[in-house]
């Protein structure tokens, strides 16, 4: 026991540190308890940004002036709440909504109500959050409505709306949950947006994702599906290639689909469609140069421009061969040029040629291959009826079976010919529109009727023997495979009716042809002494030849 007559000794500046160091953390250990909740506090004083308020501690709170609606005096009582203590040692405070709870009876009444409350996140704790509504309560990570810990960080010393889920009154334990009033906010907020937006109408909106089809785009509230092909008039892959997360679009709203609740709205339809200028910009027969987009069994779509397009049909695309498939000659992203065939502004559709741009090749065949020149060229396919031979890029001529050989019955080309093989041949027809070309290779072999033709000229006088007669005409032979039409009028003609007759003519009128052959038909006509009135076969008569044709080796004559 200590004697009271003994003088205490003064207290070192030591142990004064140490008792108010002490004193301090006893204040702020009983702080944390008390200060939870809302307070009622007295206005001390005023400055210029801050409102001093008396909140039954020992030090005093401090009310940012801006929080403030309407003016106050020292004096007045405020509700507030106490965010934190600021390093100076006075309390941060915040004015509390009307919202908050200010009893237990208050927060039983919200519980059974199931009526949202307004509370303040103090701390992360373990499993959740810390929130003040009156009293400390707990909230679940699962119903904070954060998806990480680092949003669960960033709702610390924020107002939030909850309500309450449970509720025990003995144990003071309660759980609040922010999740559901956000959802329900959330489609309260969308059901609103429903009703305001309208198809036509343009919007602001975010875009939220991108996906392989389209983009989701937020325009307040309600998500709106912006799909790929309403992006841009351009042909994109993606819709990467054009928009990235978070950018800001303005959009128009193409349907509403109450139902299903579902928003489209496209970006492209804000912009002038290119096809409004295409009748002024692109003529027919204009060349053009564009980027083959996509190809398919029916021809090939070029880009000329982002948004128009032109179709080169698979017929349109080779002057030179018959074009199955458009892979065959063009691939997607490749450049090529073009002539436009036709325009359709109204239908948003144009015609685009290939071989347009190459040139026709049989524009001037007429010049390169007249009718009884000679052609050289591969043979590059062969039929029943014929080959085929390429005497020009792109010009192909036929040779029919008949007009392969002059000395041997050919029964099929294959016989003599094959594919890849050089050949000459004459041009016999020319049809430059339809381009067709006939050749004939026998007419290039030397015969006798090539040394008749050399020898005689229209006009001359030749005698020959007439073999058929029929009406209107007889088959005359001018000499040994020599044979040329004559055409008969006002003629009496004697038509044998048996093979037996005609061989009895032919042999009373043999000597005179033998005589005529002898003379090669050098020497002019044959006497007229008595010429019969009837022509028949077998009769040796003269003639005067009307048409010599060099390229087809044939003769008409008339009665001379």
């Amino acid at each position: 026991m200590s004697d009271p007559n003994i003088p205490t000794p003064p207290a070192t500046e030591e142990q004064n540190e140490s008792f108010e160091s002490i004193l301090s953390q006893f204040e702020q250990g009983h702080t944390v308890q008390r200060t939870e909740g809302i307070r009622e506090g007295t206005v001390v004083s005023l400055s210029a940004d801050s409102v001093f308020i008396d909140i039954g501690f020992k030090s005093e709170g401090v009310l940012p002036l801006g929080e403030l609606h309407n003016e106050v005096k020292p004096g007045d009582k405020l509700q507030v709440t106490i965010k934190g203590r600021a390093p100076e040692g006075y309390f941060e405070l915040t004015l509390s909504k009307a919202a908050r709870p200010t009893d237990w009876s208050a927060l039983e009444k919200a519980f059974a109500d199931k009526t949202t409350i307004v509370g303040t996140v103090t701390a992360v704790v373990k499993g959740g959050l810390s929130v003040d509504v009156g009293v400390r309560a707990f909230m679940p990570a699962s119903r904070s409505g954060a998806r990480d810990a680092a949003e669960m960080e960033k709702l610390v010393e924020q107002e939030i709306r909850c309500r309450i889920i449970k509720l025990d009154a003995a144990d003071e334990d309660i759980v609040v949950d922010r999740r559901a009033v956000a959802e329900e906010e959330e489609r309260t907020a969308k059901d609103r947006r429903y009703s305001e937006v309208k198809e036509g109408d343009t919007v602001s909106g975010t875009v939220r994702s991108l996906t392989d089809y389209g983009a989701f785009v937020d325009i307040g509230g309600v998500d709106a599906l912006l799909h790929v092909s309403d992006i841009s008039w351009s042909r994109i892959n993606k819709p990467a290639d054009a928009l990235t997360v978070e950018q800001s679009v303005e959009v128009k709203v193409l349907k509403i689909d109450p139902e299903k609740r579902r928003v489209s709205v496209g970006l492209k339809q804000l912009q002038p469609h290119p096809w409004d200028a295409v009748a002024d910009k692109y003529k027919t027969g204009e060349r053009v140069r564009g980027t083959v987009t996509r190809l398919m069994d029916f021809g090939a779509f070029v880009e000329l421009e982002p948004g128009v397009e032109g179709l080169i049909h698979v017929s349109e695309m080779s002057w030179v061969k018959k074009v199955k498939k458009p892979s065959d000659l063009v691939k997607p992203g490749e450049t090529v040029e073009a002539v436009i065939l036709g325009v359709s502004a109204g239908e948003r559709r144009m015609s685009l040629g290939l071989k347009q741009a190459l040139g026709n090749p049989w524009a001037d065949v007429a010049q390169k291959f007249p009718v009884g020149s000679v052609a050289e060229g591969p043979v590059v396919s062969i039929t029943k009826f014929g080959a085929f031979v390429e005497v020009a890029e792109g010009i192909e001529g036929m040779i029919h079976v008949s007009d392969m050989s002059a000395e041997k019955r050919i029964n099929h080309p294959q016989d003599m010919l094959k594919v890849g093989q050089m050949v000459k041949a004459q041009v016999l027809e020319l049809d430059a529109e339809k381009r067709r070309l006939k050749l004939g290779m026998k007419q290039l072999v030397p015969t006798d009727i090539d040394e008749y033709l050399a020898e005689h000229k229209q006009g001359d006088v030749v005698s020959g023997r007439i073999i058929e007669v029929s009406s209107g005409s007889a088959r005359v032979e001018l000499g040994e495979g020599i044979h040329a039409t004559c055409r008969i009028s006002g003629e009496k003609v004697k038509q044998q009716s048996s093979s037996a007759n005609r061989s009895v003519d032919t042999r009373s009128d043999l000597a005179s042809l033998t005589s005529m052959l002898q003379a090669r038909w050098k020497g002019g006509a044959v006497a007229k002494s008595a010429e019969p009135q009837e022509l028949q076969a077998g009769q040796i008569r003269s003639f005067r030849i009307t048409k010599l044709d060099q390229p087809t080796k044939k003769i008409e004559v008339e009665l001379g």
